[in-house]
């Protein structure tokens, strides 16, 4: 079997993140292929892309057959767009999948130790919300096909350039659909390029909204490069903006506006980069509702894509964290991001140290707790690794929700060497989680609880919270 070879065969075996395996028969020799996308009990067919070490990968091309659990009605993007691999199955199936595959992942990362991941399992948080849950999406500009019109959504499935208009997208509310159906409409008849990242031309580049699931404030920013000084006068440009604006006030939204903003962004990076913000209307935050608090959340901060599956996450995380908690306790809440789990827990300690390394988060977290009448949190903003250093005061308690790429080795030796008694860890990557618990076994924490909350419905993503304490 080489390269550029097809193949065809059923998924019997499925793996994180999201990666199923194919036997393929030759020569009275039975390959195993890894293909991603690909999910147990589906037919596939597919195209050899790799070898390595005597491991096969393909691309998938077609879903030969669904799985016969596959019941549930996909929405019209589903084939061309690569958001929402698991919509074709029911609620309750998607639940399953993600269990096993991150049970699996976390028993493999502990070996002899597996057992302790049955014992510590309490179950899935299911989400109170299946359908238009998010509360954050970047939708970029591209073309669907090379030289096409001008399109506005989420990336191709299985592609790095192209763009699928999204128009009808189920994850997310109908002020989102309605405000990137008008900024697309809109952006149609000026003629202005998108920003294409292999030649670094153009200029339109991501369209982000922002809204809160309890309060309905929405937040727009449009980011572009500076780009349009080739054809805009600097007068035009403001024209060209505000009418953007304008536009987008006229529409019927279900919430009401806090912000319209214009971000610049430069960066050669495909990413959502601020390098300079333009307020066209109203302010550059919006706030939300979680668990009695209000929380202000500014353009670029961290916080949940799912405001109700939050709380419900953030819930346990306060459970785990306050079970025998003793009075007088310190508290560090490392990767604070808007501060939302420090400010939660505030009640059960004498103080909480909340580090984070976007300094408009730590601002907006200082500002939300000042609002919420919270005075014993405080926040740092820097990065773990050299913040640790500058704490005087020792923590009773250690709080951690790193980012996807999990704890920086250097900084989680750090937070080792304290040895508390009691630490709370919220994964958004179990891989992540996993190789940091081997870490965790080798200082002498065993792990005791351990949940799943479903703040992803419709996606392979799941979070995972679980209680660390030293025997």
């Amino acid at each position: 079997m080489k390269k550029g070879d097809k193949i065809e065969g059923l998924v019997v075996k499925y793996d994180f993140p999201n990666v199923g395996t194919v036997y393929v028969s030759e020569n009275d020799e039975i390959i195993h292929v890894k293909i991603k996308n690909a999910i147990i009990g589906q037919r596939v067919a597919g195209t050899i892309n790799k070898k390595k070490h005597g491991l096969y990968e393909a691309r998938l091309e077609e879903v030969v057959k669904r799985a016969d659990n596959e019941t549930a009605d996909p929405c019209p993007h589903f084939k061309e767009c690569g958001g929402c691999t698991y919509q074709t199955f029911p609620y309750e199936e998607q639940i399953k999948i993600k269990e096993k595959q991150i049970l699996d992942l976390l028993k493999k990362a502990l070996a002899d130790k597996a057992s302790d991941i049955d014992e510590a399992y309490e179950g899935m948080i299911e989400s109170p919300d299946r359908a238009e849950y998010r509360n954050k999406m970047e939708f970029s500009f591209g073309d669907e096909y090379k030289d096409g019109p001008l399109a506005l959504g989420m990336h191709k499935r299985g592609s790095t350039y192209d763009v699928v208009n999204t128009f009808e997208c189920r994850i997310v509310d109908e002020d989102f659909r309605r405000i990137l159906r008008t900024t697309k409409e809109y952006f149609d008849g000026l003629n202005i390029p998108y920003y294409h990242k292999m030649r670094h031309d153009g200029v339109l580049r991501h369209l982000c909204v922002r809204k809160g699931r309890k309060s309905g404030e929405i937040l727009v920013f449009l980011v572009t490069s500076s780009n349009w000084n080739l054809t805009f006068s600097k007068e035009e440009w403001t024209d060209i903006l505000n009418a953007w604006k304008d536009r987008l006030l006229e529409i019927k939204t279900l919430g009401s506006f806090a912000g319209i903003l214009h971000v610049k962004n430069d960066c050669l990076a495909d990413a959502v980069k601020d390098e300079g913000t333009t307020i066209l209307y109203g302010r550059d935050y919006f706030e939300e509702d979680l668990l009695g608090l209000r929380f202000k959340i500014s353009p670029f901060s961290f916080f949940q894509n799912n405001s109700l599956a939050a709380e419900c996450l953030y819930l346990k995380v306060r459970e785990y964290l306050l079970a025998d908690v003793k009075e007088k306790s310190v508290v560090y809440d490392l990767y604070t991001g808007t501060g939302t789990i420090a400010q939660l827990v505030s009640k059960a300690a004498s103080k909480v140290i909340g580090v984070e390394i976007v300094e408009e988060a730590v601002e907006a977290a200082k500002e939300s707790a000042k609002r919420n009448n919270i005075t014993n949190c405080e926040f740092m903003a820097g990065d773990v690794l050299k913040c640790l250093d500058g704490i005087e005061v020792m923590p009773d308690y250690i709080i951690l929700d790193p980012p996807r790429d999990g704890i920086n080795p250097k900084a989680l030796e750090k937070i080792l060497d304290y040895e508390v008694e009691r630490i709370v860890y919220v994964s958004c990557k179990p891989s992540s989680l996993a190789r940091d618990l081997e870490a965790f076994y080798a200082k002498g924490y065993k792990i005791k609880r351990l949940s799943m909350a479903d703040l992803f419905p419709s996606t392979y993503h799941c979070e995972s919270v679980c209680l660390l304490s030293r025997v």
